[in-house]
This record gives C-alpha cells, structure tokens and sequence, in this order.
C-alpha cells in the first residue's frame, strides 16, 4: 500500500479514536457531576448499577481507556497494540449490548430492588433520633421536596410523624397543614427511567462511532 495512504488511514483513525476517547471522558465527567450533586446515593444500595451516575462512570472509563489503548497503538503502528485494541472494543460492544438486555429482562427485579431500598430508608429515618442517619434524611426530605411526594407509597406511609418536607405550602402553614398524596417510588421510578432513556441513547452513540470505524 503507498505510504500515502497509510499516513492519511492513521490520521483518520486517531482522529476517530480521540473523538471517541474525548466522548468517554465527558460520560465520565457527566457520571461525576451528578454523583456530587444527586441525592440518590445514600438510598439506592443494594443495586448500584440502576443509579444512573454509576452506570455512566463505569462505561465511559471503559472506554476512555479502549480509545486511548486505539490511539496508542495508531500512533506507534503497533501491531500488538492494535490487535488489542480490537479484541478489546469488540468485548466492549459486546458488554454494551449484555447490559441493555439485562436492563430490559430484568426491569421487575430492579423495581423491587428500587422499591425495597426506599422503603428501608424510609424505615431508618422513622426510627432515627434527631442526631441520627442525617444523610438518609436529609435527601429523603430534598427528594419530597423536589418532586413533591409523600413516603415511597403515599402519605401514610410516615403513619403519625410526616416530615415538613412532604408539606405541599413553602413555607409550611403548621395550623392548617396539607401534605403531597402522591408516593415518591412511582415519581422517581418515572425520573430514572427517562434518565436510562438518556444514558442509553448516549450508550447508543458510542456503539455507533465504534462500529463505524
């Protein structure tokens, strides 16, 4: 082949590889940044893959590290680095696609883990002294709060002690005082499925750029 023709095919696929790597890189920073900010973590953690932020960390360190591995191996021409490279990003489209399966078969299972880990959070904060589990209450009461829920199925579930946080009035009216009737599991169910919609269509574009070359 002209040597030509192998500078302009290794410039392209250092090109493809660096905007892949730059794509895993930002799936990671996004994992970051809503590991620090979100309010899920201290309830959901008996399943961690169904958090949004650690499936999005895990996948793009995956492959930021793929795509470097290609760009190394472009770069110095290697032909270990290469072939590597390849059995790698094959393995990788692979596991991309086992885990939207998983993810799709598996949606009662992760509902009940979803569902049996608010309800123990719900459980710790009812029984928790004012000093005690601070965490726990503090992101269950930013979670009713922000989406405007009561307990994991409805107002009940708080029996006599419904914190101020399912209060629907900001600031709460303590004499005449009405509470959110809506359960906070369908509501956050709702929210990290459109967040899996997100992560798997980002999931999804990845799979793309690394079929495409």
């Amino acid at each position: 082949m002209d040597r030509s023709w192998v500078n302009c095919l290794k410039t392209l696929m250092t090109l493809l590889n660096f905007i892949c790597w730059l794509c895993g890189v930002f799936v990671v920073a996004l994992g970051e940044f809503q590991m620090m900010n979100s309010r899920f973590g201290s309830m959901i953690t008996s399943f961690w893959p169904i958090y949004p932020a650690n499936t999005l960390v895990v996948t793009g360190t995956i492959v930021t590290c793929v795509c470097y591995l290609g760009i190394l191996g472009t770069l110095k021409e290697s032909r270990c680095l290469l072939v590597c490279f390849f059995v790698l990003l094959s393995l990788l489209m692979l596991v991309e696609l086992a885990m939207a399966c998983v993810f799709l078969v598996f949606d009662r299972e992760i509902d009940t883990f979803f569902e049996r880990d608010m309800t123990r959070s719900l459980e710790v904060y009812k029984h928790s002294t004012e000093e005690g589990n601070l965490t726990i209450k503090k992101d269950f009461d930013y979670i009713q709060h922000v989406f405007e829920c009561c307990g994991v199925h409805g107002e009940a579930d708080w029996e006599d002690n419904v914190p101020i946080s399912c209060c629907t009035e900001d600031p709460c009216n303590l004499q005449i005082r009405t509470n959110w009737q809506e359960g906070c599991l369908i509501i956050l169910r709702n929210w990290f499925a459109k967040n899996f919609l997100s992560t798997g269509a980002g999931v999804v574009c990845l799979f793309i750029i690394q079929v495409r070359y």
